[in-house]
């Protein structure tokens, strides 16, 4: 048996099962969390207590959100929690270890067993005013109300594709704000494929509609097949101009939150040395893992949305699968019946993530009609047209090239935000699948830390 505790990165979801599990077979996991409290952006609570109950912050997930709190803090004196702790690398040499920035001081966590709990955050592509200031994405506007009990403008607009875009609608709606519209990037044709989604989850699919419906009746102006054409102002938002039906047309609003999905974070995965897989349904880069969530690498798993984008529930089960292949490793004893039942369940969330991706495509067209003078990378302030070049001429044909001829995703990010648009980029201009784009390889830190950060180091 191991002489050192597993692990877990992450406290969302999927850690806080993880966790759970663990405990229950008797170990003492670490559990590094970068937030405050324990959650996850889907289930984030505020830094304090606000006096807002579970219904008011979470709407129709406040019984999931109140019962994954309650297990994690029933969890209190049998884990090593360490919140407000960032894993910025994962070394090799020498031993396998995490670095660690916690409360500004240095850390370093030796490891044999390691369960990536990562989660994912807003997939953006950009067009002309997209670093403006007063433009958000959509998971930054709901934690804004969600941790904050704010909104991050009077009057907003909300744009992508996805469910989330018409639950953050909605929400803001309800706490107040003015909605000035939800802009579908998707056709309203894509839709008739929830009809097919209502006979896997209708609870899903009535929710949704519910969100849509509540908006109209509210005045709120939904649009569909839309392609934004520039944010209107000079110092920040004043409203958006876009394109849908055919039509040019200008909403006014001080606020806009966008984003297309999810995108995975993989970074620490990569460093740990895990190998990768290019997955169609997220069009992404995932670590290669078993259906449990054991890597490649022996000793390394991961769970959660870090793992594949299926959302807050199928990221439970991954992280009591993924706990359960590290205890089975560990060679503790596993409830065999239990892994086949979460199995099941998985598969079925599965199928219907395939059928919310037909409703809710991806624009793949995005760039045929952004502005060449677009930041693409604002990090080292690259325009579209620079990357453009360079791929049109035939010297970059993949994303390292890319990155290497034009310094795209070599900011502070390390291409966590512009890496999935310049991919897109490259795939559209060579009119090749994204897979055959290559996979931006991970630099630590994965996240940006202070060049000279000091402090006593924590064991």
């Amino acid at each position: 048996m191991s002489a050192l505790p597993p692990i877990i990165v992450g406290a969302g979801p999927a850690g806080v099962r993880a966790a759970e599990t663990l405990v229950k077979a008797g170990l003492r996991p670490v559990v590094l969390d970068e937030g405050f409290r324990a959650g996850g952006q889907i289930y984030r609570r505020p830094p304090v207590e606000d006096g807002r109950g579970y219904r008011a912050r979470y709407g129709s997930e406040a019984r999931r959100a109140e019962a994954l709190h309650k297990t994690f803090d029933a969890l209190a004196g049998a884990i090593d929690y360490r919140p407000e702790t960032l894993v910025w690398n994962v070394s090799r040499d020498g031993g396998d270890r995490l670095d660690l920035l916690s409360t500004g001081a240095h850390g370093e966590l030796p490891f044999t067993h390691l369960l990536l709990a990562t989660g994912a955050t807003d997939r953006v592509l950009p067009f002309p005013g997209w670093t403006m200031p007063g433009v958000y994405t959509l998971g930054a506007a709901q934690t804004a109300l969600k941790a904050q009990g704010c909104t991050v403008g009077e009057r907003i607009v909300f744009m992508g594709s996805g469910p989330l875009l018409y639950l953050v609608a909605w929400q803001y709606a309800k706490a107040g704000a003015t909605v000035a519209a939800v802009l579908d990037t998707a056709s309203f044709s894509a839709k008739i494929h929830l009809a097919h989604l209502a006979l896997h989850a209708p609870r899903i699919v009535a929710l949704g509609a519910s969100y849509g419906l509540r908006l109209m009746l509210a005045g709120v102006p939904i649009r569909y097949g839309v392609r934004p054409v520039r944010v209107e102002g000079e110092a920040r938002v004043e409203g958006l101009r876009y394109t849908s039906g055919g039509k040019s047309r200008t909403v006014a609003c001080d606020a806009l939150a966008y984003g297309f999905a999810l995108r995975p974070e993989t970074q620490l995965a990569d460093l740990a040395g895990c190998a990768f897989r290019f997955e169609p349904r997220d069009r992404a880069w995932l670590p290669a893992a078993d259906s449990l969530g054991r890597t490649g690498r022996a000793g390394v798993y991961v769970a959660g949305d870090g793992a594949g984008i299926a959302g807050a529930d199928a990221a439970e089960i991954r992280g009591k699968l993924a706990a359960m292949a590290l205890l089975a490793d560990l060679g503790r004893p596993v409830d065999v019946a239990e892994r086949t039942r979460l199995s099941r369940a998985l598969d079925g969330i599965y199928r219907e993530r395939q059928l919310l991706e037909k409703a809710f495509p991806f624009p793949a067209d995005w760039f045929e009609t952004v502005d060449p003078d677009t930041a693409l990378c604002r990090c080292e302030e690259i325009r579209l047209g620079e990357a453009v070049d360079a791929i049109t001429s035939g010297k970059a044909a993949e994303i390292n090239r890319l990155k290497a001829l034009t310094r795209v995703g070599m900011g502070r990010c390390q291409g966590r935000m512009c890496a999935a648009a310049a991919a897109e980029l490259l795939c559209g201009l060579r009119r090749d699948t994204p897979a055959a784009m290559g996979r931006l390889r991970a630099q630590a830190p994965v996240k940006p830390i202070p060049l000279g950060f000091v402090g006593e180091e924590r064991p």
